[in-house]
């Protein structure tokens, strides 16, 4: 079967570079809002705890194995998909498992805490911070960060076997775990990033805005563990 290729935006016009990248972070923010809307309805309606009950009853390890089955079957989409229902169908899907993940760790910030929503606010502003600093230095620089891919998918693997065998054998990955995939996740924004000024064709915005985001939520994740170990 013969593979089309697609020409990437940087090969493109001014123009259209421009317009793919303002279409790419408009879609990272309508991403953002979702996933907070989501939280929202969830906590306001009562369901978040029930939901955080549920999630901490079964093994972590099932929970973990159905987000990775939407996050790999959305990216495939959202990367391949030729209709843009499609692509966006797969955004959506992805954006609520990541609100439905995120459930059990907000709770837990947020009732069983000293300081409640005041600490998932200061780790979305550091997370907020953490991409617009690594967003700037890769239009800064404009350097393809492409060879971070190999290194990425190596230390991905590493962290999923840890945290799979700190769920088998009940031991805990400590803070300095989380520094870790924090600075895993920082990695992943630049790479993120550089594919969008360099990789991405013109037509798939959508999924590059569900990687980036995919990378975001990573920060929060681990910015907002840090913290909480530190309360």
């Amino acid at each position: 079967m013969e593979t089309t290729y697609r020409v990437p935006v940087a090969e493109r016009d001014a123009s259209t570079r421009a317009d793919f990248i303002l279409r790419t972070y408009t879609h990272l923010i309508g991403a953002i809002l979702l996933f907070v809307a989501i939280e929202y309805a969830f906590f306001a309606s009562g369901i978040a705890q029930p939901m955080a009950e549920a999630m901490t009853s079964v093994s972590w390890l099932l929970v973990l194995g159905g987000f990775v089955a939407v996050s790999w079957f959305a990216s495939r989409a959202a990367m391949t998909a030729e209709s843009k229902a499609a692509q966006y169908a797969a955004l959506g899907a992805f954006v609520l498992a990541e609100a439905i993940i995120f459930v059990p760790l907000l709770f837990m910030a947020m009732y069983y805490t000293n300081s409640g929503m005041e600490l998932i606010n200061d780790a979305a502003w550091v997370t907020i911070l953490g991409l617009a600093g690594l967003t700037g230095i890769a239009f800064w620089t404009r350097k393809d960060f492409s060879f971070l891919g190999g290194i990425l998918k190596w230390a991905f693997i590493l962290a999923i076997v840890a945290i799979v065998s700190a769920v088998l054998f009940g031991f805990s990955l400590g803070t300095w775990f989380s520094v870790l995939m924090i600075g895993l996740a920082g990695a992943a924004i630049l790479y993120d990033t550089s594919n969008i000024i360099h990789h991405y064709p013109e037509d798939r915005y959508v999924g590059a805005a569900l990687a980036l985001f995919a990378s975001v939520a990573l920060m929060f994740w681990y910015v907002l563990r840090l913290f909480m170990s530190r309360d």
